[in-house]
């Protein structure tokens, strides 16, 4: 054999040695969980404690980042495209993030699929139509009556435009043969802070976000956009139960790496993350709070981003949603 077929066997060789070797001391270090939103919000409610659990699991502490921007985009792109494929940076992902902004924006940054490989689902929770204590409206038929009355002149507000709550209000439209006037924020709070306030009557928004809200009355959840009711709000209809059949909008969020990451990452990364979601431990406090506790494989969950990709990718053209 010639000096440079030695050499680059040699080469090749060293790079298998130590690509196995990664894989075999993985994790040796901390490890990152990238939260495309806000501090704060209903995202980090979920990251903590799983990060923490995690952490535990591995033996290396697991470090929220919370890197927010255009939607979950800014964070979501740095996992796909910045970091390496080594299974140390994760991503927590979402419908918005994975499904709904690819039909929006021209410029992501990153493409879901082919830059993103699944983990695990974590979690779900459904959107709510959820209206101001100092409204009138006592029902989902209520809402219904006004919009008809003054078409176009009912305000919602939601989280941005092409959101899941927007999306949901979309949704409630289209079934219920109404007309609202969108009011799109800079984020769920924001909105629902002017909900509180009076300042709009309603919006629709994740359950977590309004469950203690409720139960000190200081908002009326109407109905819940799922085919069943929820644990934690049981005498709140379904949107189905309240006179609006088809309203269902469901939002799961999973945890990605870069595509790319080495199979026997992406495998230990998942048990152990099923172990920690199978935990009632960790199951209990977040299912009191409304979450839907997931778990899937990583085929699993691809499976279903890419049919949610394609469904979103309708519902948006059908509602000819962009952005401003």
């Amino acid at each position: 054999m010639h000096s440079v077929g030695r050499l680059v066997v040699a080469a090749l060789t060293a790079t298998v040695m130590l690509v196995a070797y990664a894989e075999d001391t993985f994790p040796n270090r901390p490890l990152t969980l990238v939260v495309p939103y806000p501090a704060g919000g209903v995202a980090d409610a979920i990251a903590r404690p799983l990060a923490q659990a995690l952490g535990q699991r591995l033996g290396q502490p697991v470090v929220i980042d919370n890197r927010a921007g255009a939607n979950g985009n800014i964070g979501s792109a740095w996992v796909a495209r910045q970091q390496p494929a080594d299974g140390y940076t994760i991503l927590l992902g979402s419908t918005s993030t994975l499904a709904v902004n690819p039909h929006l924006y021209k410029a992501m940054g990153y493409d879901p699929v082919k830059d993103l490989q699944p983990l695990t689902l974590t979690h779900q929770m459904p959107n709510v139509l959820v209206v101001g204590p100092t409204t009138p409206y006592r029902s989902a038929a209520d809402v219904i009556a006004a919009a008809k009355a003054t078409p176009g002149r009912l305000a919602f507000g939601s989280a941005g435009n092409g959101n899941s709550m927007h999306l949901a209000g979309v949704q409630f439209q289209e079934k219920s043969g109404t007309k609202l006037m969108h009011v799109p924020y800079k984020g769920g709070a924001p909105a629902l802070n002017d909900v509180l306030a009076g300042q709009i009557p309603m919006m629709f928004h994740n359950l977590p976000a309004v469950v203690s809200l409720q139960r000190g009355g200081k908002v009326r959840v109407l109905a819940v956009a799922d085919t069943k009711r929820s644990p934690v709000l049981p005498d709140v209809p379904t949107m189905a139960e309240a006179g609006v059949p088809g309203v269902v909008s469901i939002v799961w969020n999973g945890l990605l790496v870069r595509r790319g990451t080495p199979a026997p990452i992406v495998e230990r990364l998942n048990t152990e993350l099923r172990a920690v979601l199978a935990s009632p431990e960790f199951r209990k406090p977040l299912e009191a709070q409304g979450y839907e506790i997931l778990s899937s494989t990583p085929a699993e969950f691809e499976s279903l981003l890419i049919r949610d990709l394609a469904a979103m990718g309708e519902t948006i053209k059908r509602a000819d949603i962009q952005l401003d």
